[in-house]
């Protein structure tokens, strides 16, 4: 089975800040991680591939220190990495980002399941899995916490629901999206990734000419939406003291939680 595994190099956002003057995330000094979801899809991959053979590949667009988290990847057990990396892809929306992602796996063809995190830390829109699966025309599942058996050519999944789960059967080649329940993450063997970190590591770098796109298509010109501006809300609490032990102010403490539907 061969499996290709989307991931994500996004800054630790337990540090990050916004420049009050542009709105901007401040990513200088911020350590730079793989997406925790994306750890989970990577982990159900390799262990897929102990179970039953076949190869892992990791695919991942940024900027050319993105490389860091595909050797990581291979340190974990992943066979292989491509990065997509060029200036071209710089700016690209949810639309544009999952078009150069799909142009990506049509190129690399030989594939019977993609597998990506629920969503990413750093946009938390959980758009790119299913609009992948678009682009390519093949099934999707989202949410799904335990793959229980593989076939030549179906799945069933669980699918995690508010209240539950269902039980998802659909045909390969396919794409999940898979959530932090699902397993926990393995660390990098120390062995491979000091080989993923070497010239011959097993890790190609395409850019738009590589995988057949037009520059329109991708980046800031391709997207179709434009952030204006990100800023943290500011908070704004009232409060209001109720003095005394009386029936009187207890019913003016019900009544205003009640209008407030609050009780």
């Amino acid at each position: 089975m061969n499996i290709i595994v989307l991931i994500k190099q996004v800054p630790d956002t337990t540090e990050v800040t916004l420049d009050p003057k542009t709105g901007t995330l401040i990513r200088e000094g911020i350590e730079s991680i793989i997406n925790p979801d994306d750890l989970h899809a990577l982990e159900a991959a390799i262990g897929l591939k102990e179970s039953a053979g076949g190869k892992v590949t990791v695919l991942s667009m940024g900027p050319p220190q993105a490389i860091d988290a595909i050797s990581e990847a291979i340190g974990m057990g992943a066979d292989e990495g491509i990065l997509l990396t060029d200036r071209a892809f710089a700016g690209a929306d949810t639309w544009a980002t999952s078009y150069t992602l799909s142009r990506t796996i049509q190129k690399i063809d030989d594939y019977d399941l993609i597998i990506c995190g629920r969503q990413a830390i750093d946009g938390d829109t959980a758009q790119i899995g299913p609009q992948v699966a678009d682009w390519l025309d093949v099934p999707q599942v989202t949410y799904v916490y335990e793959i229980e058996t593989i076939e030549q050519d179906s799945i069933i999944v669980k699918q995690r629901l508010e209240d539950g789960y269902e039980r998802v059967q659909c045909r390969l080649p396919a794409l999940l999206t898979v959530i932090g329940e699902m397993n926990t993450p393995r660390f990098p063997i120390v062995g491979r990734l000091i080989d993923a970190c070497n010239e011959k590591a097993p890790i190609k770098i395409w850019n738009a000419a590589d995988i057949g796109v037009q520059t329109s298509d991708v980046g800031l010109d391709g997207s179709l939406t434009h952030v204006i501006k990100t800023f943290a809300p500011k908070l704004k609490r009232e409060g209001k003291m109720l003095e005394g032990d009386t029936k009187e102010v207890v019913a003016d403490l019900v009544g205003k939680l009640r209008k407030s539907k609050l009780f």
